[in-house]
């Protein structure tokens, strides 16, 4: 543990830390948030990832696999007050545990590349609470990366991050891709592309998902636009058999992705 507790939140280190809660800080040091055990453990699986740790006495305790795995690996770990924390986290109830970890989203080709059988896009998507969980579904549905378009949200965002519970480390993840060149680079991997949308004329029960397959998913509020619609191979919508007027898009993309998965895992022949 370096130095004595860090208890003044006007500290350089606390404010250097704290800006990072802003994108022009986060883009312009290359750096952002990852608060909690979970993200931090699993920040600190990828090497050279985590700047350093803040911690409480308590979660140092708590979670003393975490903090002994950070000084292993040569990060600073620095004590910090209560309410030293409280300032860095953007959370109401911090857990105790926040990184300074550098950004780790790949170039398009580094993402995608030939042989992707599953690829999650997300295109105008705004709300960094459903943008984190669609990276940590699709994480889970085992696709091979995602896709953040120019016009969605930040993946680096702290809601974005702690709604995607670590995954934003388990896979590639590209950022700042306009639509259109995204489009054609995953047709030019072999990738079909489907985009999800209410006005879609076929229904997730009638087309075949059992090929290599990148579903683009718009904005919370309106979808996706006319134009990316048509850029799309098929537009297909999430047949809904009760009385709810829609699904939530990290639902709907939940219902997308492991339709995929499922059908590739059941089709003869490699994945």
């Amino acid at each position: 543990m370096a130095g004595s507790e860090l208890t003044n939140i006007k500290s350089p280190r606390v404010k250097a830390a704290r800006r990072l809660t802003k994108r022009a800080f986060r883009d312009r040091d290359r750096s952002f948030l990852a608060e909690g055990p979970q993200a931090v453990r699993e920040a600190l699986a990828l090497d050279g990832v985590v700047m350093e740790l803040f911690t409480t006495a308590e979660a140092e305790l708590r979670h003393a696999d975490v903090v002994g795995a950070a000084t292993a690996a040569g990060v600073p770990v620095h004590r910090a007050s209560g309410e030293v924390m409280a300032e860095l986290a953007q959370t109401v109830t911090p857990q105790g545990l926040l990184a300074v970890c550098r950004f780790v989203h790949v170039p398009l080709d580094a993402a995608v590349v030939p042989g992707s059988t599953l690829v999650a896009v997300l295109a105008h998507v705004r709300d960094p609470g459903n943008a984190g969980t669609v990276l940590r579904t699709a994480d889970a549905a085992g696709a091979d990366s995602v896709v953040f378009t120019d016009a969605s949200v930040d993946p680096y965002n702290g809601k974005c991050v702690r709604a995607s519970a670590g995954s934003l480390f388990h896979l590639p993840v590209s950022t700042g891709v306009p639509v259109a060149r995204a489009v054609e680079h995953l047709k030019g991997t072999g990738l079909r592309v489907l985009a999800a949308d209410g006005a879609g004329e076929q229904t997730l029960d009638d087309v075949d998902l059992s090929g290599p397959t990148a579903w683009i998913f718009g904005n919370e509020a309106w979808g996706l636009p006319q134009e990316i619609l048509k850029l799309a191979d098929e537009v297909v919508r999430v047949p809904i058999y009760g009385r709810a007027e829609s699904l939530n898009l990290a639902t709907a993309a939940a219902v997308c992705l492991y339709a995929s998965a499922r059908s590739q895992r059941t089709t003869p022949g490699p994945r």
